[in-house]
């Protein structure tokens, strides 16, 4: 694999070049040496050269990083953002199943890491500070890369592949700021800034919409200690040469960072939300279910699928408990926030409040197909799809369900 044409060919044309990598033998030793390690260099490289070479300006003003401090945040931030592409890798592939998927280690790792590779080619806008928001930019044209290919590499439907983007971003965007948490840790920390409504002893609150499911980032400081544990296990592992350990660390790092950055308590059980499905849908009898509970790196997901039919039409329903995981809750949920009306010729799209609960409708008009999901505040995500169903017909079924009880259940913590 020529390094310069690869970069190249999944920059300008992503969607035949994913198939191609898909086809491709290899393992993760070798994508990182052929690879990673030579892009990962570039925002390192580029940062550091901005920052302690050329330095910041503004109302004749100038800063520079000292350039030991920025030799040391070169070399940690290179080391962190190697090792924050497996993590994300992990991530993914434990992921695939929520979004029909299927887990495959080696493809996460692909998708991952050439995913990326818009990010890290934008890196080189770090060499003039000023033109930084240029490598911003970068970064959302790698979403871009891993929307696209989703659907080739862990085998997701199209129609679940930007939901999936969705959660393994915002994934990302958590086990990144713990990472920086840790980089700090290593470098004193410098310049930055900080979002969000403070509260008791530097505690900043970002609600989930729609629900009562909170990231906490006090406990930030929390986790990053838990990072550090797994760090030293994880060198432990790889001095003796055992990688499946040394991964291990590196997947419980990643799990104990998003499990304690948040307000979100234990999962339902499986068993328990399957109390609320029932065997019949209006005239439709339940022809299959399905209720799993699956667990990676930490992160625990239960839910509860049905299927209902007879020869007229078909409904599924899906019960969820997303608020186990403040960052899942976050993405999967990001609509409950809106107020929405859209129709065209065919289709309609609604998102809106009943009775303090957020419900999202879409339906196509000659009643070929019907969607309607409801989200809880205790973060129980409710989602009805008919097949020859009317709107109606979903919103009646959505109307039997016992919504009282279901949004009743109590979090342990």
């Amino acid at each position: 694999m020529n390094i310069v044409e690869r970069v190249q060919s999944i920059l300008l044309k992503p969607k035949e070049t994913w198939p191609v990598i898909e086809a491709e033998s290899g393992d993760v030793a070798s994508i990182y040496k052929n690879y990673l390690v030579y892009l990962a260099a570039i925002p390192a490289v580029a940062g550091f050269v901005g920052m302690s070479l050329v330095g910041v300006g503004a109302f004749g003003i100038s800063y520079r990083v000292p350039i030991l401090n920025g030799l040391v945040h070169m070399v940690v931030n290179y080391a962190l953002s190697l090792a924050m592409v497996f993590v994300l890798s992990l991530i993914a592939d434990a992921l695939a199943p929520t979004f029909k998927g299927e887990k495959n280690a080696l493809k996460a790792f692909k998708l991952v890491a050439y995913g990326g590779t818009a990010s890290m080619v934008g890196g080189i806008f770090g060499l003039l500070p000023s033109l930084s928001i240029l490598g911003v930019l970068a970064g959302l044209y790698s979403i871009y890369l891993i929307y696209t290919g989703i659907p080739v590499l862990m085998k997701a439907p199209e129609d679940k592949a930007l939901g999936y983007t969705a959660v393994l971003i915002v994934c990302g965007i958590v086990a990144g700021m713990v990472i920086g948490a840790v980089s700090a840790m290593f470098t004193g920390g410098g310049p930055g800034m900080h979002m969000g409504s403070a509260g008791p002893a530097g505690e900043v609150n970002i609600k989930v919409p729609g629900s009562d499911v909170t990231l906490n980032t006090a406990k930030l400081e929390e986790a990053a200690r838990k990072m550090e544990e797994a760090g030293r296990q994880m060198e432990a592992a790889q001095a003796k040469g055992d990688h499946a350990a040394a991964g291990k660390a590196m997947g419980e790092m990643l799990g104990a960072a998003l499990g304690t950055a948040g307000k979100g308590g234990q999962p339902f059980s499986p068993d328990m939300l399957q109390g609320f499905v029932p065997a019949k849908l209006g005239d439709l009898e339940r022809t299959s279910i399905e209720a799993r509970a699956d667990e990676a790196m930490g992160m625990k997901f239960s839910s509860v699928t049905s299927e209902y039919g007879n020869d007229k039409g078909r409904i599924e329903l899906k019960v969820q408990d997303i608020g186990a995981m403040p960052a899942l809750a976050m993405a999967m949920g990001a609509w409950a926030s809106s107020t929405v009306s859209k129709e065209t010729q065919n289709e309609v799209e609604k998102v809106y409040k009943k009775d303090g609960v957020a419900v999202k409708e879409e339906y196509r008009k000659d009643g070929s197909r019907a969607e309607m999901s409801m989200l809880l505040a205790n973060g129980v995500l409710i989602e009805l799809t008919g097949d020859n169903v009317d709107m109606d017909g979903v919103r009646a079924s959505m109307d039997s369900l016992d919504l009282k009880g279901l949004s009743g259940l109590q979090r342990k913590q």
